[in-house]
């Protein structure tokens, strides 16, 4: 066995790279079942078990299957069948047989070409066995009979190669080669016939072929001599050429032939005939008129030339013969055959464009513009389909796919020739898209804001974070996750907690709008994908007040050690300004939102209160009578629900000067506690002058401890320093309802051996300021008129 084996890559621009190799074989016809083709492993570079885990398959296409198998596990190509070539190809010089060898996962696609080369197994052989001639005497030396060619199925050398005559006394054998490699052979009379002599002339005409061993076939030709008839019949034209539709209608005209005879008479009379052949079943000459016309079906996809051998003869037997080649023409009869070769019913949705989807063997036996083939594919379809070889295509991905857009495509590919016209086949297959996790949650809302009521109950659900998933199954299950970070330097997990299947946000404490009124997180919503997948969204709480704080009074200030009383003087009008309380609110809202309201006082008759600013007025005019110790209860209430309030008490002293009212405040008690805190102080200056003393200049030292020894004295003093707001004043906002603007300014320091209050003008007021620690003694601070009439000159007051 001869085999040659040819590997070849080969990649096309124009079309896909599917095919990735070719090989071709050689092999005799009639070989044995289970003979060897060859190792299609080996010759491809291709391992055994690639073919085994691709589900190697060949694939020969109708009425050939069943000459050649693949043996996945040896890697080998065998004969299945017994391959008779000329059963194959018939008379065909190039007899083949192709098929391609297809591998999946990845999808692979080989040519295989095996070439059937012909044994001689087959002896030439004539139809007939016995030829007949009558042949006149007068026949001229020359005269040519038209012999039966015979027939050879073997091709090549294999075929018919030589005829031989016996006895070739009177006849010698002429063979004549014609268009396309024909022979055709002839008996020709070389010595003039003599019936007196000899009247019958039995020949044996011998057809060799030239294979080894040589092979041959007879037929018997027997000849009986006739009387005078020495004009023989002529063809007008030794060939015509002419051409018919295939699918033509029985009895199509194709041609006329046409001979004549220069005899008369009955010698004259030709006779038109087809000698028996292959072509006598399929046309018909009317013996008289020559007249050539259909009388069978033809096809041009079987047989596209036939060679008809027309024979003219006379009564006599005197014949002439011409050839009538006919040709088919195709029509466009056979719309496209689709046969599929391999597909997948199933294709993750993250394939790349290119991907092979689906291999298809497209077959037209039509020739030409009739036997082209344009594929397309429905429209709107991220697909797309493309010539791989000849006759191949392959459906690919063109885009890229995305099953929560469409999980399933009906792909109908239709084919057609470009014929006239135009004949097309189709056929429908279904895709399935399997998911991949390609999508992340998406939440609802770009961000949240909820609210939440201070005080509120621990584990207390807030509100709910909803994400969505476009994927499905698995990947498209949202669990949610509380990311890590702080607020005010506390973990958010102390603040909130996320249910991780509903993404309900529940508070893990209470929360207290006066200590934090919002914060910030950020959730993350994961799928159950592989890897996963995930988003994140913020939320913002937003702490609700609830009003849990009564309101604080700044002012008047309320000391155990001492006590603040404002001074009215008697000839205080109507509306005079006596003090202002105020207060304030950590609540916020209407929560903050504060009245006020006189809730005792020892003369209600004499004063009130603002109901919004806390401002404390004469409502009508003092007189002699009024007691010079007022006491006013004020009460300050927010506007929350339910209401929260706080009271303050307010020493009103109605008098001109201080000594009037020193009888009415000398009942409160001395603090002894001083002389106590000015021995202990005294004692530690001494020690750590003593120490300085040691270190440091004498003078200087002396300097420093004189200084620090006056600031600690004034420091440690029986006078107390008690917040004041002056009654006429403003806010820096200019927001206040007070009618003047009062500015102050206090400078002490501590190496100064006096304190200094510098006050800005305003109206005549007095604050009449008690210390139970003195002995008695009161001091005034009194703006005098002549001093506020000085716009530069501030009024000073000195503790000594």
């Amino acid at each position: 066995m001869t085999r040659q084996v040819g590997l070849m890559l080969f990649f096309s621009i124009l079309s896909l790279c599917m095919v990735f190799g070719q090989v071709s074989y050689s092999i005799p016809e009639e070989m044995a079942k289970g003979s060897l083709v060859g190792n299609i492993a080996q010759d491809l570079g291709l391992d055994v078990k690639r073919l085994k885990s691709g589900r190697a398959r060949i694939y020969t296409g109708e009425g050939t299957e069943h000459y050649i198998e693949l043996k996945r596990e040896r890697g080998v190509l065998l004969i299945k069948d017994r391959i008779d070539r000329e059963t194959l190809c018939g008379q065909t010089m190039q007899c083949a047989l192709h098929f391609q060898m297809i591998l999946e996962n990845p999808m692979e696609f080989y040519t295989v070409t095996v070439e059937i080369t012909d044994i001689n197994d087959n002896p030439p052989t004539f139809e007939r066995s016995e030829m007949k001639y009558e042949i006149s005497e007068s026949a001229l030396t020359g005269a040519r009979f038209i012999l039966e060619k015979a027939i050879d199925n073997d091709v090549g050398v294999n075929g018919l190669d030589s005829y031989t005559l016996n006895p070739s006394d009177n006849f010698v054998l002429k063979t004549i080669s014609r268009g396309e490699g024909t022979k055709h052979i002839e008996m020709v009379l070389q010595k003039p016939l003599d019936r007196e002599t000899r009247e019958h002339f039995s020949l044996i005409l011998t057809a060799l072929d030239g294979g080894e061993p040589q092979l041959s076939g007879t037929m018997q030709i027997t000849i009986t001599v006739l009387d005078t008839n020495d004009n023989a019949p002529v063809c007008s034209k030794p060939e015509y050429t002419e051409s018919v539709k295939e699918n033509a209608a029985i009895g199509t005209v194709i041609t006329t032939v046409s001979a004549t005879d220069m005899d008369k008479g009955n010698n004259g009379k030709i006779a038109y005939a087809i000698p028996k052949s292959a072509a006598s079943n399929l046309f018909d000459i009317d013996p008289e008129s020559g007249v050539l016309a259909l009388k069978g079906k033809i096809d041009y996809e079987k047989r596209r030339v036939y060679e008809i051998d027309v024979q003219v003869s006379d009564q006599a037997g005197l014949s002439d013969a011409c050839k009538v080649i006919v040709e088919v023409k195709d029509e466009n009869d056979n719309p496209p055959s689709i046969n599929i070769m391999s597909k997948s019913n199933t294709v993750s949705e993250n394939m790349k464009p290119g991907t092979v989807l689906t291999m298809l063997n497209i077959h037209d036996p039509d020739s030409n513009e009739n036997g082209k083939v344009m594929c397309i594919l429905n429209d709107n379809l991220p697909f797309a389909i493309k010539s791989s070889s000849n006759n191949f295509f392959t459906i690919v991905t063109d885009s890229d796919l995305d099953r929560e857009r469409a999980s399933e495509y009906n792909i109908t590919v239709t084919c057609s020739d470009e014929g006239v016209p135009s004949l097309s086949s189709s056929v429908t297959l279904t895709l399935q898209i399997s998911d991949v996790n390609d999508n992340a949650p998406v939440f609802e809302r770009s961000s949240y804001e909820a609210y939440i009521v201070e005080n509120n109950t621990p584990g207390l659900s807030i509100f709910t974070v909803k994400a969505t998933d476009a994927d499905w199954n698995q990947n498209a299950r949202v669990s949610y996750i509380l990311e890590d970070s702080s607020v005010n330097g506390v973990p958010v997990s102390s603040y909130v907690s996320v249910s991780a299947d509903s993404g309900v946000i529940h508070a893990v404490r209470s929360f207290d709008y006066e200590q934090i009124k919002d914060f910030h997180f950020r959730v993350k919503a994961q799928d159950g994908g592989s890897p996963p997948l995930s988003s994140n969204v913020t939320v913002k709480i937003m702490i609700r007040d609830q009003n849990d704080n009564p309101p604080q009074v700044l002012y008047p200030v309320q000391t155990g050690g001492s006590l603040v009383a404002e001074m009215v003087p008697r000839s205080a009008d109507v509306g005079y300004l006596v003090t202002k309380v105020v207060a304030v609110d950590v609540d916020s809202g209407q929560n903050a939102w504060l009245s006020y309201k006189l809730q005792k006082a020892t003369d209600r008759a004499l004063f009130e209160v603002g109901l919004q600013n806390g401002e404390i007025r004469t409502i009508r005019q003092v007189t002699d009578k009024d007691a010079v110790k007022q006491r006013l209860t004020v009460i300050v209430e927010d506007n929350g629900q339910p209401s929260r309030s706080a009271t303050v008490v307010v020493n009103v002293a109605v008098a001109d000067s201080f000594p009037e009212v020193l009888s009415e405040f000398t009942d409160l008690t001395h603090d002894k506690e001083y002389n106590d805190n000015l021995t202990f102080y005294l004692v530690l200056a001494l020690a750590v002058v003593s120490f300085l003393f040691i270190t440091c200049l004498v003078v200087i030292i002396s300097v420093k401890i004189y200084r620090w020894r006056q600031s600690r004295i004034l420091y440690h003093s029986n006078l107390p320093v008690i917040p004041y707001y002056p009654p006429r004043y403003s806010d820096t906002l200019g927001t206040g309802t007070l009618p003047h603007v009062y500015n102050y300014e206090v400078c002490r320091t501590t190496d100064s051996r006096k304190s200094d209050c510098k006050f800005g003008r305003a109206g005549s007021q007095n604050v009449l300021i008690m210390d139970p620690s003195s002995t008695g003694t009161m001091q005034r601070i009194q703006s005098e008129k002549s001093i506020l009439d000085e716009s530069d000159s501030p009024l000073e007051v000195r503790w000594l």
